[in-house]
């Protein structure tokens, strides 16, 4: 199997990241060649461009791969969602100049708007039922309406700096985009997908988790039982030679500081917080 994977970019680092946490080790990674071998035998990473990647999927070069919705959206290509990755995320949003007479969508009505997605900017305004004329640009897409370029813009942001500091506010959101695991329809059922699909799944299942450990006195196991309600309930263990028990739990990691603090409270000792690898559910 095949993963197509972006070679560079804000991108590259968290996708390999996740690679490694879901173990599948990318041997010789760091030198960004076109191949790469992971620890199993039967998984190669391919390195791509982002946007070139629903095509290498899409083509048979690759069985799945990994970029962004608004890429994938893009390319214009049937191809199958499997996770989101819940990083990368960002907006593609419709935006004018602050001083200008465009506050809706409606407003651009017979005007111009600068994009570099003009797949996606179609197929929005046809959506929308407005008719505009789209035209596509490479870089520099927020300055295209104060050199006469265009009316308005349709372009990714993250956190609308780049926005205001052109002086072009939101007028409408267009995407709402993360990365995501997409796959080849031929590849969906193929079990070495499947068992990607379910490594990748419990790596972000265990995202925000700790795992708590305690020894506590087994007469206070209820009032321990309501502190942790746990996975499913704590898991409870008799300790050898000894009248307590080991309580062993899964709980977010905003109420730990509360928890072990309440833990304490009702007798529990040595407690040991750890962080979670996966977590398959």
């Amino acid at each position: 199997m095949r993963i197509a994977v972006p070679n560079k970019g804000r991108l590259h680092d968290p996708t390999v990241e996740l690679l490694e946490r879901a173990g599948l080790h990318v041997k010789n990674g760091a030198n960004r060649k076109l191949y790469a071998d992971t620890v199993d035998p039967e998984v190669t990473v391919l390195f791509a461009r982002a946007a070139d990647i629903p095509e290498y999927v899409r083509d048979g070069a690759a069985e799945v791969g990994v970029t962004g919705l608004d890429q994938m959206r893009e390319s214009g290509h049937d191809l199958e969602e499997l996770v989101d990755l819940e990083f990368g995320s960002c907006r593609l949003v419709l935006a004018a100049p602050e001083d200008g007479d465009i506050a809706s969508v409606e407003d651009v009505a017979g005007k111009t708007v600068a994009t570099e997605f003009p797949t996606i900017a179609r197929e929005y305004f046809a959506e929308k039922g407005v008719d505009a004329e789209v035209v596509e640009v490479t870089g520099a897409t927020e300055l295209t309406p104060h050199v006469e370029m265009a009316d308005a813009i349709i372009d990714i942001t993250s956190t609308g700096t780049t926005l205001r500091v052109n002086r072009l506010a939101v007028v409408d959101e267009v995407l709402d985009s993360s990365v995501r695991l997409f796959a080849h329809p031929d590849a969906v059922d193929d079990p070495k997908v499947e068992q990607l699909v379910t490594a990748f799944q419990s790596v972000l299942a265990a995202e925000d988790k700790r795992y708590v450990m305690m020894n506590a006195p087994r007469d206070r196991l209820d009032d321990i039982r309501e502190v942790l309600p746990g996975l499913g309930g704590p898991t409870v263990m008799d300790v050898a030679g000894d009248d307590a028990v080991a309580v062993h739990a899964v709980v977010d990691e905003r109420h730990v500081f509360e928890v072990v603090n309440d833990l304490k409270a009702v007798g529990a000792s040595g407690i040991l917080v750890t962080e979670i690898e996966r977590l398959v559910e």
